[in-house]
Parts: structure tokens; C-alpha cells; sequence
């Protein structure tokens, strides 16, 4: 089933060949299937990510990181300066509410490209060395007072192709019942 949802843009595709928590945004980017953006230290089959090389042959939920620039939004009111790429993120889109996806939801990305959600980002220390106390501004609590993460959601690449700024944003959900999201 497809969502239509006009809003949902790109408005930054970023990489970078180094593990570092930042990324370059860049003109455009080129997905590859069941690798991940291409040049992009979190690219690869199994995974990636510094804090989880202790499993190398896990396969690597977290090809592409996708967070919502209405997040920027949110931080910048408790006084955080947060660009696009400055949280390690791959695609950064507006008009869409990433973290409500179910798991399983496809996002097509352009013409051509797309992702499966995995999960949602789990936060680490980086991001409080990157602005310190900006951990707290991307964590909260929900009515129950259960754990709110908000940094944004992971992704496996399903179909290759190019991603640029101001790409369409098409949301295929998952059969249900739908599945709330956790981290990977």
C-alpha cells in the first residue's frame, strides 16, 4: 500500500569514506543493493558501525540512516545547532514522520532507489561529544515513561539508484499488523 504523502522530500544526501560521526552532504548519492550508499564507511553486507564490529558477520541493519529535518527544528529549540549530516545521517527528509513508520516500510527514494526501515537509531555517547547534553534533546519519554528515540531511523537498500536534494519520498507500508519500530 502506498502512502501518498506530496511533502515528503530529500533535502540532503551526505556521505562519508571514514568513521566519523558527521557526514558530508553532497550533490548526490548512489545506493547500492544490499550494500548501502556508496564511498560510505557504513556500507557493507554484515556490519559496519564501530560500536558493533565485536559480531562481524551480523548482517548490517543499518546501511542507510535517515533522519527528519523537523528534528532540527525541535533541538534548535533547546538551543542546539544541528545541520543536515551533523548527526551522521545518509538522507535527511522533511514532511515525513520517520519514527512512526511501522517495520518493514519501504521508502522510495527518486526515480529509482529503495529502503526497507529496520529500526530506529539508537543514540550514542559521539552524539554528546559531538554538542554536549544534545543526547538529551534526542531521547525523551513518552506517557508511560518509556524510552523515546529520535535520532532518526535505519535502513537496508532494496533497489540502487541515485538520491539527490528534493527527490520524492514514497511510503510503502508493510502487511499488517504493523510492527512499532526498535533500536538496532
Amino acid at each position: 500500500m502506498n502512502v501518498i504523502a506530496p511533502e515528503a522530500v530529500v533535502i540532503s544526501v551526505n556521505r562519508d569514506g571514514a568513521h566519523r560521526f558527521s557526514k558530508q552532504p553532497h550533490g548526490q548519492v548512489t545506493l547500492l543493493a544490499g550494500i548501502g550508499i556508496e564511498g560510505d564507511a557504513h556500507s557493507g553486507v554484515t556490519v559496519q558501525h564501530m560500536s558493533r564490529l565485536g559480531d562481524p558477520d551480523r548482517p548490517n541493519l543499518r546501511q542507510v540512516h535517515l533522519i527528519h529535518s523537523e528534528l532540527f527544528d525541535e533541538v534548535a529549540e533547546a538551543g542546539f545547532s544541528v545541520m543536515p549530516g551533523d548527526m551522521g545521517e545518509n538522507i535527511t527528509t522533511t514532511g515525513i514522520d520517520l519514527l512512526a513508520l511501522p517495520q518493514g516500510t519501504i521508502l522510495r527514494l527518486g526515480a529509482d532507489a529503495a529502503v526497507q526501515v529496520t529500526g530506529l537509531r539508537n543514540p550514542c555517547a559521539q552524539i554528546n561529544t559531538f554538542q554536549p547534553g544534545l543526547m538529551k534533546a534526542v531521547l525523551g519519554r513518552d506517557e508511560n515513561g518509556d524510552v523515546v528515540r529520535k535520532a532518526g531511523v535505519m535502513s537496508i537498500v532494496l533497489a540502487g539508484g541515485i538520491v539527490e536534494p528534493g527527490d520524492s519520498v514514497t511510503v510503502e507500508l508493510p502487511a499488517e499488523p504493523h510492527l512499532p519500530l526498535a533500536p538496532v
